[in-house]
């Protein structure tokens, strides 16, 4: 099933400002919170949709790529959303200070405070990807190393905090009795700290082992482009939550293609005698090699346009086109009776330029590239 517009889930406009963004999710969040539709499965889907729409808009870089990119600049792990795998932990940690004391924490102990998960740290890896990889889209094994929660751990309620991940103090002041809440700071707000570990396991109970990580790359991803794998960065102490694996993609040279945007680019060179009697050629495409067709008296300069040759979209409009710019290659050495032959033909008509009408110039062939 296709996902719904982030700007028409939490009904804004596309230019609606930080705080209408966060008004209108704050809005939809309260309407489906679980603790008003107990058991109401369709509830809590729209609270999710309502969460993941407001994780990306609420983001200024996620916003900008999904203006440009939509929904597909962040699937298969695409570096934004909760990946397909949020859940109300994720929410609730990520964006609890949004509901206030409202509810009381009544979900998994969130809402108005209290103990909270703890989110893994994340981890960042870099993928080198050919031409050929990104116009048809990947699957990539990579091993990672990790932090996991050692097995033998076990944890107990924290005593200074009581499992409320929070210490409440009370000053007196010149206005009277004030109350402050904030984080314990000897289990850092997790309300668990180590009972056993083994000894193999870090202070917090965790170990380095490493991991084959399974990652989607879609079509039509440009460098420097990150995509996330949720869950799979370094695992919290406790009852935390994973950290994700953050993917920045790494576009490797092409030997004969240069991609510019969706479309790709490819220098043809022809002989003098080819170009006057025309020919065919076998060339480079990121599907294989097609051969095409060059037409008897050619001109340098000349631009094949192979429509649909090139890279696919990553918002899934159609695919670029590869140009194919023909270069007449003039020999720089002759051999006497050469010489001779083009000597003899200075004055022929048949060698003088007579440019047409549909004989554009630099400037145009430019123009038509980007049209």
């Amino acid at each position: 099933m296709a996902k719904r517009d982030y700007y028409e889930i939490l009904k804004i406009s596309r230019s609606a400002s930080a705080a209408e963004i966060k008004k209108a999710y704050r809005k939809k969040a309260i309407k489906y919170h679980p603790d008003k539709n107990p058991n109401d499965k369709e509830a809590e889907a729209k609270f999710k949709e309502a969460a993941e729409a407001y994780e990306i808009l609420s983001n200024p870089d996620k916003k900008a790529r999904y203006d440009q990119f939509g929904h597909q600049a962040f699937e298969n792990g695409g570096g934004g959303g909760f990946g397909g795998g949020m859940n109300m932990d994720d929410i609730f940690s990520q964006f609890g200070d949004i509901f206030g004391g409202g509810f009381g924490g009544g979900f998994g102990g969130f809402g108005g405070g209290g103990q909270r998960r703890v989110k893994g740290s994340n981890l960042r890896i870099r993928v080198k990807l050919t031409l050929e990889e990104i116009a048809n889209g990947v699957e990539k094994k990579i091993k990672v190393k990790r932090k996991v929660q050692a097995s033998g751990t076990t944890y107990k309620t924290c005593s200074t905090c009581h499992g409320n991940g929070q210490v409440t103090r009370i000053t007196n002041t010149i206005l009277g009795r004030m109350q402050t809440a904030a984080q314990c700071n000897v289990c850092s707000g997790t309300g668990q700290i180590i009972d056993k570990k083994p000894a193999d396991a870090d202070a917090q109970g965790l170990k380095i082992t490493e991991e084959t990580v399974s990652i989607k790359i879609p079509a039509g991803v440009v460098d420097g482009m990150q995509l996330k794998v949720s869950g799979k960065g370094n695992d919290a102490p406790g009852n935390g939550v994973s950290g994700d694996l953050l993917v920045a993609i790494e576009e490797e040279d092409h030997d004969t293609l240069q991609r510019e945007g969706d479309n790709l680019h490819y220098d043809l060179y022809v002989s003098y005698p080819d170009a006057v009697l025309g020919t065919s050629k076998e060339i480079d495409t990121v599907t294989g090699k097609v051969r095409i067709k060059v037409e008897a008296g050619v001109q340098s300069g000349k631009i094949l346009r192979l429509r649909g040759k090139g890279i696919p979209s990553i918002n899934g409009y159609g695919k670029g086109d590869l140009l194919v710019h023909v270069n007449v290659w003039t020999p720089k050495t002759l051999s006497k009776q050469q010489r001779e032959f083009f000597e003899s033909m200075r004055e022929d008509e048949h060698f003088s330029p007579k440019p047409e009408s549909s004989d554009k110039s630099f400037f145009e062939k430019v123009k038509d590239m980007f049209s």
